[in-house]
């Protein structure tokens, strides 16, 4: 039996609303689950593994001014609040098998939870294109290795070998997601794992190469004071940093968690894929990290330039192909799966999850073309990070509401209903009193991006916003959660 108690019976809904309802969106039963432990950690794997992701972990011994050890202990705290927030919000899609943009419907109300749903689904899109451009730079890394690199001629920023790299990373990604959800499970699976190899395979030549001279390069970053910039300001930013960097998978956990076939598989999966992950490759980052000061007389963070150093045409194949499926992996986990799955939640009678992969595709294929001429200088991202701390009190809603609220029982038939009389349909499918808490915390999130008197909570703003969002939330719906039980919510 598994773990919430219930059978593929109670997750049968009718469908009988098309503007709610669509296959892809409805509860997936027990024994079509296929994810475990294995995937979940491979989820993560995939998040932290990226180019950013290394070059993020790499830089954090170097800019804060901290002990090493200090900055290990914030990291490995950075991932226990992760897997505490995402066990959280993985739980209940574990139990009814519902996607965020379906779950995020019990708070919000039917129709009310396309406003989460739009607003993730412009993120996820936009850092679509933008990894998709970041992954084909170690495609042109490999062509360039093998080839060169042509005659120097470039269009919109980008060289003749770049373009040529990005249409085959994008055509890439259409062709596993056009294969459905059990071929990216696959990808994940084999990207993870694969990236560790080279890793580990990396540092040991870095050690290698560094000799007698690494240990003392290392004892350097872990013995610093913390004089100077560091101290408990310089952990928290670190942890606020590093929880950030996972935010945009945080709040729609449920997209993935819904394959699983158990609780215990999901929390397993978690600690290995955050806490304990986390730490090791951080770990790998920083030993390739002191070894490149010894080599270089620089520390480099960014693994595309230490592979150009090392100067090894087997290594230097071998990591492109490798920082490519990373690449690719983070941008399937945290850019493509979540959109495509809100644009079905806008239109399920016209748009399928597939069909919402391929729009993403395409709109993220003229982001990534024109990233370098364009919309990299011109302050886009900072408006897209803007909308990141936008979602933030969703977070702390959708928690709030299932297991304070709503007790941890969800009417799976209801939440495909428009019926006025339904639980979730609230005032016109809009819960009002969601969406003031929303807006209230909101307000903060957004002031924290924008104006400087709060720059210094920049790091701390999801945090903040989604405690906000739920204490909020809290308190407009005391007076519903006495009466939501007797509509069998």
């Amino acid at each position: 039996m598994n773990d919430s108690n219930l059978n593929d019976t109670d997750l049968n809904v009718r469908g009988d609303d098309p503007t709610l309802y669509n296959a892809d969106l409805a509860p997936i039963p027990y024994h079509k689950r296929t994810w475990g432990a294995f995937e979940i950690f491979n989820v993560w794997s995939n998040d932290i593994q990226s180019l950013f992701g290394y070059t993020l972990a790499a830089s954090l011994f170097l800019t804060y001014g901290l002990n090493g050890w200090a900055v290990m202990a914030a990291i490995i705290l950075a991932g226990v609040i992760v897997m505490w927030l995402v066990n959280l919000t993985g739980k209940p899609s574990v139990k009814y098998g519902i996607p965020f943009p379906v779950m995020v419907r019990a708070s919000m109300g039917v129709r009310g939870a396309n406003l989460p749903a739009m607003l993730r689904a412009i993120i996820g899109i936009f850092w679509y294109g933008v990894q998709t451009y970041f992954a084909s730079t170690a495609v042109t890394l490999l062509i360039t290795a093998l080839f060169g690199g042509g005659d120097g001629a470039t269009f919109l920023g980008l060289s003749g070998v770049a373009w040529l790299s990005f249409t085959i990373v994008w055509l890439f990604q259409i062709a596993i997601f056009w294969q459905g959800i059990e071929r990216i499970k696959h990808f994940l699976n084999w990207a993870g794992p694969l990236v560790y190899v080279v890793m580990i395979v990396l540092m040991i030549v870095v050690w290698v190469q560094a000799g007698s001279e690494l240990i003392p390069a290392i004892g350097s970053i872990f013995s610093r004071s913390g004089e100077a910039g560091g101290g408990i300001g310089a952990f928290l930013a670190i942890v606020g940093t590093m929880v950030a960097y996972f935010a945009a998978v945080v709040i729609n956990f449920g997209d993935f968690t819904r394959f699983v076939k158990s609780e215990r598989q999901m929390k397993l999966g978690n600690l290995l894929g955050l806490p304990l992950n986390v730490a090791f490759f951080s770990f790998i980052a920083l030993i390739i990290t002191a070894g490149t000061l010894v080599l270089f007389g620089d520390a480099l963070t960014n693994p595309t330039d230490i592979v150009a150093r090392v100067d090894s045409l087997p290594l230097t194949i071998v990591a492109a192909l490798t920082f490519f499926a990373a690449t690719v992996g983070i941008n399937l986990v945290a850019n493509f799966i979540p959109p495509a799955y809100d644009l079905a939640n806008l239109f399920p009678s016209k748009v399928s999850f597939r069909t919402g992969g391929l729009i993403t595709a395409i709109i993220a294929f003229f982001i990534g073309a024109l990233w370098v001429s364009l919309i990299s200088k011109i302050g886009v991202p900072g408006f897209v990070n803007a909308l990141g701390a936008i979602v933030a009190p969703f977070y702390g809603i959708i928690v709030v509401d299932y297991y304070l609220v709503k007790r941890q029982h969800l009417d799976m038939q209801q939440l495909f209903s428009s019926a006025p009389d339904s639980a979730y349909y609230y005032v016109k499918g809009w819960n009002q009193k969601g969406l003031a808490a929303f807006g209230l915390a909101a307000l903060f999130s957004i002031a924290s991006v924008w104006v400087p008197a709060l720059a210094a909570l920049q790091g701390y703003a999801w945090l903040i916003g989604a405690g906000l969002g739920g204490a909020i939330y809290y308190v407009l719906m005391q007076r519903h959660a006495a009466v939501a039980p007797a509509r069998g919510v």
